[in-house]
C-alpha cells in the first residue's frame, strides 16, 4: 500500500529526559529503558551515534516517544531547533506498510525527499538493535512529520513495557493547531497520500484507515486520526490550552481499556480537566503536551 495507514507514534521533546520520564510515569505509563539513537544524516552517509535518546510508552496500538538530548557533543537530531520553539510535542509519525511504494508516491507528488532514512537504536543498554525505515517530510514547520515502518517491531513492543497503571491501550488521535490550518492539513495530506475533511470543531481531519500490526505487533486494524484545528478552536477540544507558536502540536488522545476509570485513580492529585474526548492532563503536567485519556 502506498499511503499511510495508522497513527504510529507522537514524540514529546525536552532538553532533559529524566524529568519528562518522571512526569509520564506519574501519569501511569510504564516506560522502556533509556535508548540512545543512531542513524544516517543522509541516505548516503554511514550510521553514526546521535546525541538524542528516548524512553517510550508502548501501547497495543502505537506509542508515545519521550525524546531528549543525552549527549550535547553529538548530532542533536534537530531537537535544539524544535525546543527553541517550545518544549512539548514535535514528532508525528504515521505507519506505512511499504516504504518504497510510499517513496515513489511522494516523489511523484513533488516532495523532494532524498530516499529512505534509516534509524536504529538498542532496545536497552547492551540489548538487540531495533531498526526503522523512515520517510521524513523535508523541514515542515509543524516539526518532524514522517512515515515509518518498523523493521523489528517485536523488539520494541515487549509485554514487560506494556502493562500501564492507567490501562492505556491505543494512541487514537493527535491534535495540532495552526494559524493557517489549511496549509498544515495540505502538507499532512500530501505526506499521507490521503484526503482531509472538515473537522467539526473548525479545521481539518485526517482519517487513517488502519491495518492490523502496522502500529505494533499487537495492533488491531482501527481508525486513528490527526486533527488540524484553527488556533481559536483549540480550547474547545483541549480546554485551557493555547498555542505558544504556529503551527503547534498540541496533544494526544489515548484510548484506555476501561473508559479512563483507572486513569482517574492514577491521576488523583493532578489538576485534570474535562475534555470532549475524556479526561485531560494539562500540558504543564505532561512535558508540554496535553494528554487526554478516553
Amino acid at each position: 500500500m502506498n499511503t499511510a495507514v495508522a497513527l504510529d507514534h507522537v514524540g514529546v521533546a525536552a532538553r532533559e529526559l529524566a524529568p519528562m520520564a518522571a512526569a509520564y510515569e506519574r501519569l501511569g505509563f510504564a516506560l522502556s529503558p533509556v535508548a540512545q539513537q543512531s542513524g544516517r544524516r543522509r541516505p548516503d552517509l554511514p550510521v553514526e551515534p546521535w546525541g538524542s535518546g528516548n524512553r517510550c510508552a508502548f501501547l497495543r496500538h502505537g506509542y508515545i516517544e519521550l525524546i531528549a538530548i543525552l549527549d550535547p557533543a553529538l548530532y542533536d537530531n534537530t531537537l535544539n531547533r524544535f525546543l527553541a520553539r517550545y518544549p512539548g510535542m514535535h514528532i508525528l509519525a504515521l505507519a506505512i506498510t511499504d516504504e518504497e511504494a510510499n517513496l515513489a508516491r511522494m516523489r511523484a507528488a513533488g516532495i523532494e525527499i532524498p530516499g529512505v532514512a534509516w534509524l536504529e537504536r538498542p532496545v536497552e543498554p547492551g540489548g538487540p538493535i531495533a531498526k526503522f525505515a523512515r520517510l521524513p517530510f523535508p523541514d515542515p514547520p509543524e516539526g518532524r512529520v514522517q512515515l515509518i515502518r518498523h523493521l523489528t517491531p517485536e523488539l520494541v513492543w515487549q509485554e514487560r513495557w506494556m502493562n500501564h497503571a492507567n490501562k492505556a491501550v491505543a494512541l487514537e488521535e493527535a491534535i495540532l493547531c495552526a494559524r493557517e490550518p489549511a496549509e498544515t492539513a495540505a502538507r499532512l495530506s500530501r505526506v499521507a497520500g490521503l484526503p482531509v475533511e472538515p473537522d467539526p470543531a473548525g479545521g481539518f481531519l485526517l482519517r487513517l484507515p488502519g491495518a492490523a500490526r502496522a502500529a505494533g505487533p499487537f495492533a488491531p486494524s482501527m481508525e486513528t486520526r490527526v486533527r488540524v484545528l484553527a488556533e481559536e478552536s483549540l480550547p474547545t477540544v483541549l480546554p485551557g490550552v493555547t498555542a505558544p507558536a504556529s503551527p503547534f502540536m498540541a496533544g494526544m488522545v489515548i484510548r484506555t481499556e476501561d473508559g479512563a476509570a483507572a486513569a482517574r485513580q492514577v491521576l488523583a492529585g493532578i489538576p485534570t480537566r474535562a475534555a470532549p474526548a475524556g479526561l485531560m492532563v494539562p500540558p504543564e503536567h505532561a512535558a508540554g503536551a496535553a494528554v487526554v485519556f478516553a
